[in-house]
């Protein structure tokens, strides 16, 4: 359980190197797409460290879960985009609110040990 917390760690920290040192330019327009899919992506990677160190992680909820959290609150952004309301937002909040739960339950976990 521990080695695969910490592959899981460097692969992030790799994939956020690599993000960061190539020129990727999204057109304005998009970025709230992009932004809202990124924050529900890392919820759904923080719960499956959480569910990693609970004993409970399984791969098919986890690709579930991160495929279908990205393209629901990228749907929400469309949707809200298409009624000139900002919906977007309420999906910001949920996904803000579960990933400072999941790191806060991660941190309990790894100061108990």
């Amino acid at each position: 359980m521990a080695l695969s917390i910490w592959i899981a760690g460097i692969g992030l920290v790799v994939g956020i190197a690599i993000g960061w040192n190539i020129p990727l330019f999204i057109p304005a327009a998009y970025g709230k797409y992009l932004g809202i899919a990124v924050l529900a992506s890392l919820d759904s990677v923080f719960g499956g460290i959480r569910a990693a160190m609970e004993d409970k992680f399984d791969n098919v909820v986890f690709l579930s879960g991160f495929i279908g959290n990205a393209l629901m609150a990228a749907l929400l952004v469309f949707i809200g985009d298409r009624l000139g309301v900002e919906i977007y937002i309420a999906a910001v909040v949920a996904f803000g609110v579960r990933l400072f739960q999941n790191l806060g339950i991660i941190r309990r976990h790894l100061f108990n040990r």
